[in-house]
């Protein structure tokens, strides 16, 4: 496993010769060190993709999707050892770090034939024997900044619809997990033009706004908190970037007084603590009708308790420790002020005394919330979820959307005409009904509000990352009424 910079094919230390740690969040071990890059080496990384895309660019879409069909088969084939990577240094158990290498495949697949069969469309001309075509083209070198909490996941969501759309492209990982990307790289990536793909690793403030602020940087994809957005944009404005921000969340899910309580405890439960609550869309708020509050807080708690925390390797864990101390402080820092501000602890709410090592926290469950409470109002991204108890969906539906964010909802009832009218009058970028947290390669996602600016998934995602030239064809050269000088 490489463990450098990958900068035009090759594999180089940091300029400075700095490096940084990456831990283990389950034994708390470092397991290597990484380079600590800085605006040196972002700008050989965007020289060579610079100089890549205009190799890149002019490839046949078709020839494009051999090589990205071919990175895709190479994650298979080595799916295991890639996982075992995600596994040890980010600490979700491996069988869900298996799905993320199957999702890197998915989407080189789907997005190498999606821009092979959209490449443009004929518009309706404005004369006879004319034609307008609308031709669709690559920006350049894509800054790519990418979250440790699904490294490979989030890493397919933005390289291959900028691969296909004929970009070349620079990945930033999280300092957390570099290992990830780097070994996928190492594994998958040996086949690619020079320069086409590179990744540079590093803290944000060094690596991350070098890149953002390289003027040869058209647009900047980032996924990452609301705070670190914003800054992004600001750099970004200064030469008038494009950016694609798939920001935080403080996702609700409200359970009507119709839905099936087992059912909807479990899927809350699931939603909430699935990779120990560090998920742009992990449940955050619940609203339960007061009719049903007491049955469905019991049946809550109930599956909180159930969940397994454990080895990461170990087939029977359901959740891992979470990604870092780091997070592990700020989860803590939640709950001991959700405490402090009247909510009252139902289960969890502690590290785990299970373990002598490991970054462990308990599934917390809390009643006795008010919406000001910062359990409420700002995301937490750690396994914890805040009951709060209404009397209608309109009040649910008006809960749910007093907030800055907007990126998803999800709501429990067997009444199709109550779900539909909570997703028409909710503003979210993803709307559940019956089962949180569900995605479709095909189907756009992303926030509104503060929860972001664009799409990932889809054409919509493609879109990202081209953009549109007109070309006007006049083939009738004659009887012009536009020409100088043709006075009978």
């Amino acid at each position: 496993m490489k463990n450098q910079n990958y900068i035009n094919g090759q594999w180089v230390d940091a300029h400075s010769g700095k490096t940084l740690g990456v831990e283990n969040p389950y034994t708390e071990d470092i397991i290597t060190h990484v380079p600590a890059s800085g605006e040196t080496d972002v700008n050989h990384a965007v020289d060579a993709a610079k100089n890549a895309f205009e190799i890149w660019r002019k490839m046949v879409a078709a020839e494009r999707c051999e090589l990205m069909n071919d990175m895709a088969k190479k994650s298979r084939d080595n799916a295991e050892e890639l996982a075992k990577t995600v596994t040890a240094e980010m600490g979700k158990p491996f069988s869900e770090a298996m799905e993320e290498i199957e999702t890197v495949a998915d989407y080189l697949e789907y997005y190498s034939q999606l821009a092979r069969d959209h490449v443009g469309r004929i518009v309706a001309p404005v004369d006879s024997r004319s034609m307008s075509l609308v031709r669709y083209e690559p920006f350049g070198a894509v800054g790519c900044i990418i979250p440790w909490n699904y490294p490979l996941s989030l890493m397919g969501w933005k390289l291959a619809p900028v691969l296909a759309a004929g970009n070349t492209i620079v990945m930033k990982p999280s300092e957390i997990s570099s290992l990830s990307i780097l070994h996928w790289i190492d594994i998958a990536g040996g086949d690619m033009p020079d320069g086409v793909m590179n990744v540079i690793t590093g803290y944000g403030k060094e690596a991350g706004e070098a890149l953002v602020k390289h003027p040869d940087v058209p647009v900047i994809t980032f996924t990452g908190s609301v705070v670190t957005g914003k800054r992004i944009a600001r750099l970004a404005a200064d030469n008038l970037k494009k950016v694609s921000l798939e920001l935080g969340g403080k996702d609700p899910v409200i359970i009507c007084d119709d839905a099936d309580i087992d059912v909807a405890a479990k899927g809350t439960s699931w939603g909430g603590f699935l990779n120990a609550g560090q998920v742009c869309t992990s449940i955050e708020r619940v609203y339960v009708f007061d009719t049903i509050a007491d049955a469905f807080t019991e049946a809550l708690v109930a599956e909180a308790k159930k969940v397994r925390l454990g080895n990461p390797m170990d087939e029977a864990t359901d959740v891992g420790p979470m990604s870092s101390e780091m997070q592990f402080a700020k989860a803590q820092e939640k709950v001991d002020l959700a405490i402090k501000e009247g909510a009252r602890v139902l289960t969890g709410g502690q590290r785990s005394e299970k373990f002598d090592k490991g970054y462990f926290y308990e599934p917390t469950v809390f009643d006795q919330v008010t919406s000001e409470m910062d359990i409420v109002t700002e995301e937490a991204f750690s396994p914890v979820i805040p009951i709060q108890r209404v009397g209608s969906i309109e009040e649910a539906i008006q809960l749910s959307n007093s907030t800055r964010y907007g990126l998803g909802c999800t709501i429990f009832t067997r009444d199709i005409e109550k779900a539909l009218t909570a997703a028409d009058d909710i503003k979210s970028g993803t709307f559940c009904i019956n089962n949180p947290l569900m995605e479709n390669i095909a189907a756009p996602f992303g926030g509104m509000k503060q929860s972001g600016i664009g799409r990932e998934h889809g054409i919509e995602a493609l879109e990202e990352f081209r953009e549109a030239k007109h070309i006007f064809i006049d083939y009738d050269h004659s009887n012009k009424d536009w020409w100088y000088g043709n006075e009978e």
